[in-house]
């Protein structure tokens, strides 16, 4: 045998450090002959035996593989190389250390499969190896580990099924297997024995488990009932809900996540859990409505304990319930005087009946004196905004009511929030003036009322803003002056002021901000008595002063200072003059328009290009070509160039430029820059990698199921509500149809080619690119595979008449024949689907304009179908 002392442990550690690399020189420096073993950096020894007992070089950036020497520690109780670089397989002479009782190796980059010889080191309490690059599947031998407390094998790489034995192990506290590619259906997790109280089951010991995570894998079926058994748990990480997690009662955390995302309702009896402290449910498909009494008072108390609830991102709809104000601990989302968060954002929740006319809600948060943030954005909340919201914290820092339905004016009493860092409404349909009251905050920081349909003067009362960052007040009614004490608001970084009825002249103080970074005034009419000054400039970044009044030769100031000016647009005033060659200084600057004034010269080379290969050319047709590039970011982008010999090209553009300049909605084609000369005009839009709708419905190679259709159409009619509603000027596109309907990489549709809009300006003449639009427009052909110029529709026989004449005879008459066949056992509700959508599709192209429905009601009703559909398929 081979005798082992403290010097053959000595031995085998400098073998350790003379086979890895120190780049810290923290071994090389302190592992010497001349310091005993026992007090290098990083050792431990026994005060008994003098043998190694615990060596810990954790956060040494030490590489390379494990040294099979460390083998030879016979006496080692603790191994810890935890945030190291050490990669490679385990050696399996570490299968000798049969005194280790904690194994930490996490956040290296360590592979291959997990030894099994792991399960003969018997007493280990602690296997903890996550963060690393570990393949194949769980070893079964891992149940040999009879002391074994907790087992982290996160974050890995690892496959196939969790070995239902993993659960017998008594001992175990924690199992954390989150992050990896497990699979298969969960296993029978804490099965009582309920025949025999004196002979407990095997299984039924794991229910000392306080900590199970096994989320981000790829999970099948439903969780085990069983898992209600485990009655110590404190915290949950899965895949799924199921009803019995309600027995869990010492459970504190429970946190879903999954990797397609939770559906279905939130079962109640989570609720029921009494040690439940956290809900984190965010970011998933979760539909229907909170339970009403999720938050009871006794003698039936519901979760008295629960502190954090996170709902937002999910399709929750329904009442707010009112039990939610018993939840006297609950810190996030509450309404008692522990509250400090309230998050909700984008659901489908609403204020609470339809004869609301304001949000009540709102009352049980003034008694919640450490109320620091609400946030309620793009829910369906409506209503006005109560006067009672100045009685709410003084301590309150955001409030963000963005997209939310919102009405009426913004009461004065808003004012009282003195303390607010960010106030957020825009997208809104808010009415009346800017309350001055709102000077009064002194530490706003934030103000957003872009998209409402506010009116009157700017208040000068927002001059003693002074920390005011970003003030967003375009796409109003504004009207009046612009304060020239604006100017004096140094802080001030973006101001945008656009799409409103300002009319006087620019003040020159706003050119003083030295620290600007965006301003945009366009759409207004606004006048210039001066040169505009932008000699003051260090930092500006955009500046649009595009669609107003100006006169002059103001350009000659660009270019006569270093500026970082990206985006200057000038289009659309009565500027003369000439065109400088100083405007080449510019040298950041990306987007640069000044079409329709009466400008000489050239537009001053921004360097070369090699043309438009005919390669990158994507699709071409009447207006010109359509091709791929790439931006100097690396950034790939589509180039539409105008053909500019086609009659009506020019006004095309500019219009089109109208259409699209102001509109920011993730279902239309993102306008990125313009280009503008004489004899080249063209626009740079988002990239679409997924092409068009068109190829996705007539190309043997794709394919689109009914939901992904569905989801496309409710994309393209928010897109169409938008442009109908959510401007001052009402933009008709007037060439819907797949063609124009690009997708994304998540297949995310968006509306493109404004090519024949039309705008309907208030007292102004209906602009207009072309009278007619394209053959295609509104055609109903997304789920009938059918084309409008198909040989069977001639003289009056339509693609709407034929719709409207075969649509009673039941939807196998009409859809696309990939999306109804015979053998699915769905298909009676898919062609409910289908009849739906073409009911509403008839309706929507009615021959009277005013029996069409309006594109509000169309939304609503696509989603009502699309829910059904889901509901229907979910309990067929």
């Amino acid at each position: 045998m081979t005798v082992r002392n403290l010097n053959s442990d000595k031995f085998a550690l400098f073998e350790f450090k003379d086979r890895i690399v120190d780049p810290q020189n923290v071994l090389a420096n302190n592992w010497t002959n001349s310091t005993s073993v026992c007090k290098w950096v990083g050792v431990s020894c026994g005060i008994i035996h003098e043998r190694v007992v615990a060596l810990n070089l954790t956060n040494m950036n030490l590489r390379r593989t494990i040294p099979p020497h460390l083998g030879n520690l016979s006496f080692l109780f603790s191994l810890d190389l935890s945030n190291n670089n050490f990669y490679g397989h385990l050696p399996k002479e570490l299968g000798q250390l049969h005194r280790l009782r904690i194994i930490q190796l996490s956040y290296n980059r360590l592979n291959g499969e997990i030894p099994p010889w792991l399960g003969n080191l018997h007493r280990v309490q602690r296997l903890e190896m996550r963060n690393n690059n570990f393949t194949g599947t769980i070893p079964q031998t891992l149940v040999n580990l009879s002391n074994l407390e907790i087992l982290n094998l996160g974050f890995n790489q690892l496959s196939g099924q969790v070995p239902s034995s993993i659960f017998n192990i008594s001992s175990l506290k924690r199992i954390h297997f989150r992050d990896n590619s497990l699979s298969g259906g969960l296993p029978m997790i804490c099965v009582r024995n309920e025949l025999s109280s004196s002979i407990p089951s095997s299984i039924d010991k794991c229910c000392n488990l306080q900590i199970l995570e096994l989320s981000i894998n790829q999970f099948s079926g439903i969780i085990p009932k069983s898992i209600g058994n485990l009655t110590q748990l404190k915290q949950l990480y899965l895949g799924q809900i199921p009803e019995e997690i309600g027995n869990l009662f010492s459970l504190e955390m429970l946190s879903i996540q999954a990797i397609k995302g939770l559906t279905g309702q939130i079962p109640t009896s989570i609720f029921n859990i009494y040690s439940l402290k956290t809900i984190a449910l965010s970011s998933n498909s979760l539909s229907g409505s909170l339970p009403n009494d999720m938050c009871n008072l006794p003698p039936i108390t519901n979760a008295p304990k629960l502190e954090i609830l996170l709902l937002w991102g999910n399709k929750l709809s329904g009442n707010i319930p009112n039990s939610v104000s018993n939840a006297s601990m609950l810190k996030i989302l509450s309404f008692l005087k522990h509250l400090e968060v309230l998050k909700i954002f984008d659901n489908n929740l609403i204020t609470g009946s339809a004869s609301d006319h304001e949000w009540s809600f709102l009352s049980s948060l003034t008694n919640c004196r450490n109320l620091k943030a609400i946030g309620v954005s793009g829910n369906l909340l409506s209503g006005v905004l109560p006067t009672y919201i100045g009685n709410l914290s003084k301590s309150l820092q955001f409030f963000l009511a963005y997209n939310c339905e919102l009405q009426g004016i913004i009461p004065m009493e808003i004012g009282n929030l003195t303390n607010l860092l960010l106030l957020e409404l825009d997208y809104n349909k808010l009415s009346g003036l800017i309350p001055a009251s709102i000077g009064g905050m002194r530490n706003l920081q934030g103000l957003t009322f872009y998209n409402n349909k506010l009116g009157g003067p700017i208040p000068e009362s927002l001059c003693g803003l002074e920390r005011l960052y970003q003030m967003y007040l375009g796409l109003n009614k504004l009207h009046g002056s612009i304060p020239s004490c604006l100017g004096n608001i140094s802080a001030l970084r973006y101001l945008w002021l656009d799409s409103n009825k300002l009319s006087s002249t620019i003040p020159s103080t706003l050119w003083s901000l030295k620290d600007i970074l965006e301003i945009d005034l366009s759409s207004n009419h606004l006048h210039n008595s001066h040169a505009i000054d932008v000699g003051n400039f260090r930092t500006l970044l955009r500046l649009n002063l595009s669609r107003n009044l100006l006169m002059g030769d103001i350009l000659s100031t660009f270019g006569v200072f270093k500026l970082c000016l990206e985006f200057l647009d000038l289009c659309n005033n009565n500027l003369s003059g000439v065109i400088h060659k100083s405007l080449e200084k510019l040298l950041y600057l990306k987007y640069f328009n000044v079409s329709f004034n009466r400008l000489e010269g050239e537009i001053p080379s921004k360097g070369s290009t090699n043309g438009f290969e005919e390669s990158n050319m994507r699709i071409s047709g009447s207006f010109g070509y359509v091709y791929k590039g790439r931006l100097s970011d690396g950034m790939e982008v589509a180039i539409k160039v105008f053909n500019l010999q086609t009659e009506g090209a020019f006004r095309s553009f500019g219009i089109e430029c109208d259409a699209m300049r102001n509109i920011v909605h993730r279902n239309i084609v993102k306008v990125i820059t313009c280009c503008s000369s004489v004899d080249f005009k063209a626009l740079v839009l988002d990239y679409m990698s997924n092409g068009n709708l068109e190829k996705w419905l007539h190309s043997e190679n794709c394919f689109l199921d009914i939901i992904q259709r569905v989801e496309i159409m409710i994309d393209v009619a928010v897109a169409i509500e938008h442009l109908h509603n959510g401007h001052p000027t009402p933009i008709i596109h007037c060439d819907i149809k797949p063609s124009n309907i690009l997708l994304d990489e998540d297949m995310v549709a968006h509306v493109g080619d404004f090519g024949v809009a039309k705008l309907l300006g208030e007292g102004e003449v209906m602009k207009q690119t072309m009278t007619l639009a394209t053959m295609g427009y509104m055609a109903p052909e997304t789920f009938t595979k059918k084309k409008p110029t198909d040989n069977a529709f001639v003289e009056e026989e339509t693609i709407r008449h034929w719709m409207e004449r075969s649509l009673p005879k039941g939807a196998i008459e009409i859809a696309d024949v990939d999306l109804l066949r015979r053998e699915d056992e769905y298909i009676v509700v898919k062609a409910n689907c289908i009849s739906s959508i073409m009911e509403l599709a008839l309706n929507c192209s009615a021959e009277l304009p005013e029996e069409r429905k309006d594109m509000k009601d169309v939304v609503v009703e696509l989603k009502k179908i699309k829910q059904r559909l889901l509901n229907n398929i979910q309990h067929f």
